[in-house]
Formats: structure tokens, C-alpha cells, sequence
């Protein structure tokens, strides 16, 4: 039986195209170095369309377009066509462009009342999905709950806006716990720290502002402002003053070793604690510094300036902080009292003080 000759003229022909690649290599196939750029290019397997088709760069995208929204298609052809548009726009969260989308859908005046209603739906979904979106990312949470229910109301099945109304509701409770809590914290800590004003004010304790650079009377007008200030925060040591449940205040307090330029932080001195009993813990040790070893808490002397009248006071290491801080010429600088430390007997205690005038606390 023979062939057909259409059938016969197949086979030569796929003989003859077959026959190519034994004498001459295909040239249609990728780069091996730029198969994935070019792969890329074929709309089926786009990762994501280019915003703007270029038919020169894209002929195929530029082919396809033209078929989906050629204008001899039905008005109701094209609004489904935009309409569906819109949905993958909005998938992709690209509300902007998915309101385009619909708007262009309407705009062909299809005869369907029912995809006519669904484009208005969907339109406004995106507007006022991308309203709230807004409002989130600028943490006006009320807004995008406010913008999320008026687009409830054109559609109250609205997954995406429901889903979005969620996530501000949640967050805006969020911030309003946080607001209610941080007013508690701070009512608590000025309500602290006017506690620790009346026992400073009570004790005749001076403080000095550093800052205006004048002497304030604890008893001064304006004088609780400076101290709630300075309370709220912590100095450059991390420490702050306090008071304990028996109404007593503990200090920090800074010791400084001129000689060596060296300094001791102590972050909570009991004001009824001596001079003596910190030095014997601070040189229990001697300091690296000390290379001489001659910082003997016995051998110490500690001083505290009045930079009003430029006089020293010696101050008795069996004094309690708080006698101390009740002296008359004592101004505590920053809420951080301050001592200066040597050793009596040496060559620089001598000469540190040769020439000033030096009193003694009594």
C-alpha cells in the first residue's frame, strides 16, 4: 500500500531538518552564561511583567497585549479582561495599579450591571485598602481602622480589608496600652522623685546647677523643677539617687585621686555610712596605680571644694555622708556629691594645697 504523498513529503521534510544538525550547529537555543536573563524574556515563564512593554525589547508581551485588549473585543470582553487585571494587581498588593486597572474597566460602559458593580467593588477595596495601608506604615492606627470600615460598608465580605482592619484594631490597642502604661510608669517615677525632693528639702541639703551655674537654696523657689529633672535621668555612671523603704538615701558618689588623675565610682553610698568604711573597702586592695603602695585608708585624707570662696575642706574619715553633705558650704553638683582623696604625708598633698586655705569639718 502506498503512501499518501502529503504524508511522504512530511518525512522528508523532518529528514531534512534533522539532517541540518549533523552538519551545522543550532543557533535559536540560550547562552550558557545568559540563559536565565533570556528565559526571562518568554511571557510564560515571567517571574514579573516590565510596567511599561516595550515592543522592540518585548515583541511576544507586545503580541499578547494587543490580543487581550484589542479594541474589536466586546465592551463586557474588555471590562472582564481589566477586571481580572485589577485582581492580579491587588494579589500582588500593587493597589495602585489595580485601581487603574478597574477604572479602565468602567470606563468601557459595559451593558453587564453585575461586572459593572464588582469593578466599582473591587476599586474601592483597593482605594481604600491602600488608604489604611498608608495610615498603618505611618502608625495612624485609628485612621486605618477608620478607612478599613468605610470600605466594610461598601463590601462587609472583604477578606483583605477584614484581614487589614484586624491588624490596626490589634496594633492601635497595642499603642494604646503602651500610652496607658507609660503614663503609669511616669505618674510612678515623678511621684518617686518628689519623694526624694521633700527628704533633700527636709535634710537642708544645697544642690548647685550646673547648668545655670548658680548656688539654689534647697528651700529656693524653682528649685524642685531642677531637682525632678535631674532625677528623671541617669548620671554618666548609669546610677541615680534613691531612697529605701525607711526613707533613707543612698548617693552616688565620686572619689577623686588628683595625684594619679585616677577616680572611684561608688554608685549607692548610704548617707549613714562612714568615709572609713568605704575607703578600708576600696584600698582593702592596692590599686594598680598605686605603685609606691603608699594609699593606705589610713594614710588618707579626704577633701571637699567650695569653689564659691576657693577653701578646701578636710573632712574627719569617721563622718557619715550625710553630716557631710548637711555642711553649710557643701553643694552637691549634678545630684552627684564629689570628694577629692590624697595622701597626707606625701610630696604632692604638700604642695596641692600649699597656698589654699584648708578647714576642717567639724
Amino acid at each position: 500500500m502506498e503512501r499518501p504523498e502529503s504524508d511522504a513529503a512530511s518525512e522528508d521534510a523532518m529528514d531534512s531538518f534533522l539532517e541540518k544538525f549533523q552538519t551545522q550547529p543550532y543557533r535559536g537555543g540560550f547562552h550558557e552564561d545568559q540563559w536565565e536573563e533570556e528565559f526571562e524574556k518568554i511571557p510564560l515563564f515571567m517571574k514579573k511583567a516590565p510596567s511599561e512593554i516595550d515592543p522592540q525589547e518585548n515583541p511576544d508581551l507586545a503580541c499578547l497585549q494587543s490580543i487581550i485588549f484589542d479594541e474589536e473585543r466586546s465592551p463586557e470582553e474588555q471590562a472582564r479582561t481589566f477586571k481580572d487585571e485589577g485582581n492580579d494587581y491587588f494579589k500582588e498588593k500593587d493597589y495602585k495599579k489595580a485601581v487603574i486597572s478597574y477604572t479602565e474597566g468602567l470606563k468601557k460602559k459595559c451593558a453587564d450591571p453585575d461586572l459593572n458593580a464588582i469593578l466599582y467593588s473591587n476599586r474601592a477595596a483597593a482605594q481604600y485598602y491602600l488608604g489604611a495601608l498608608c495610615h498603618l506604615e505611618l502608625k495612624n492606627y485609628v485612621e486605618a481602622v477608620n478607612w478599613c470600615d468605610e470600605g466594610l460598608q461598601i463590601d462587609a465580605t472583604e477578606k483583605k480589608l477584614l484581614e487589614m482592619r484586624a491588624k490596626a484594631d490589634k496594633l492601635k490597642r497595642t499603642e494604646q496600652r503602651d500610652i496607658r502604661k507609660a503614663k503609669l510608669k511616669e505618674k510612678k517615677e515623678q511621684n518617686q522623685n518628689e519623694a526624694l525632693l521633700q527628704a533633700i528639702v527636709a535634710r537642708n541639703i544645697r544642690l548647685v546647677s550646673e547648668a545655670a551655674g548658680e548656688d539654689e537654696d534647697s528651700a529656693s523657689e524653682g528649685l524642685g523643677e531642677l531637682i525632678l529633672s535631674g532625677l528623671t535621668s541617669e548620671n554618666l555612671y548609669g546610677a541615680r539617687l534613691s531612697v529605701d523603704d525607711g526613707g533613707r538615701l543612698s548617693w552616688p558618689v565620686l572619689f577623686l585621686y588628683p595625684e594619679y588623675a585616677q577616680s572611684d565610682f561608688i554608685s549607692a553610698f548610704h548617707e549613714d555610712s562612714r568615709f572609713i568604711d568605704h575607703l578600708m573597702v576600696m584600698f582593702g586592695e592596692t590599686p594598680s596605680w598605686d605603685l609606691e603602695q603608699k594609699y593606705c585608708p589610713d594614710n588618707l585624707e579626704v577633701y571637699f571644694e567650695d569653689d564659691d570662696r576657693s577653701e578646701l575642706y578636710r573632712v574627719p574619715p569617721k563622718s557619715t555622708l550625710l553630716e557631710v553633705l548637711q555642711h553649710p558650704r557643701y553643694f552637691v553638683k549634678a545630684l552627684t556629691p564629689a570628694f577629692l582623696v590624697c595622701v597626707g604625708s606625701s610630696a604632692f598633698c604638700r604642695n596641692y594645697l600649699r597656698g589654699r586655705k584648708v578647714r576642717q569639718v567639724k
